[in-house]
């Protein structure tokens, strides 16, 4: 499911937004903190942004430039400023579209899947493995979390290919090593260890924390 944060002050067109969002499958996020949009953007990590330009305290153009100094998440501008004064700004300070208000929700919808189809482009998606907004892929053996990408060795990916399979069930370190075994990766217990650590490391780069959490003398889980 992609998330959507919607950064509109006036209640009844956000909470609109959101639920015309929700009818399409898309889980919606409205701002009510204005003065923390940034932080709310990287506490909720969407997949892409509906910013309004008229806002309380500090305007769109401002939060779209603070949010791309982070993140490659696309931002929408919705407004009735719609000369082409302000539709150049948007585009200028990191917008990826304007959509002039009124508008028709159907084709903020249209927009908005099209945004993700070219942001989020995975050729096969018989082979990703997605997960909470976070994608393997398996045909480059990568890792991607909201624009991140990560390149994985390939025991990395064969440990989280092995975990997301697994999804909410501990995983033994015995049934990580015979994976990586059948690779014919020969791998020791301290190996294990090491690759784990560096997988976390790289995930938590990419803006994940605590992914792959440890159950002690049993083995690991993703929840």
């Amino acid at each position: 499911m992609y998330k959507v944060l919607i950064v509109e002050d006036e209640k009844v067109i956000a909470d609109a937004l959101a639920a015309h969002l929700s009818k399409w499958g898309y889980q919606a996020v409205c701002v009510s903190d204005f003065q923390d949009v940034l932080g709310i953007f990287e506490t909720e990590q969407p997949h892409i942004v509906l910013m309004d330009i008229g806002l309380p305290f500090f305007n769109g153009y401002h939060w779209c430039t603070q949010i791309r100094k982070i993140s490659k998440a696309p931002v929408i501008f919705l407004s009735s400023m719609s000369d082409n004064m302000n539709i150049v700004m948007a585009i200028n300070m990191g917008g990826d579209d304007f959509i002039t208000k009124p508008y028709d929700l159907n084709v903020v919808v249209a927009k908005i899947w099209a945004l993700i189809r070219r942001t989020y482009d995975f050729t096969d998606n018989s082979n990703i493995i997605e997960h909470n907004g976070c994608v393997l892929n398996m045909n480059d053996q990568t890792f991607t979390y909201n624009t991140n990408k990560v390149e994985l060795t390939r025991n990395e990916y064969r440990i989280l290919q092995c975990l997301l399979e697994n999804t909410g069930r501990v995983v033994s370190r015995d049934r990580i090593m015979e994976k990586l075994w059948e690779d014919e990766a020969f791998v020791d217990d301290n190996t294990l260890t090491v690759n784990i650590t560096r997988l976390r490391k790289k995930l938590e780069d990419a803006g994940v924390k605590d992914y792959i959490k440890t159950k002690k003398g049993v083995g690991y889980i993703i929840s």
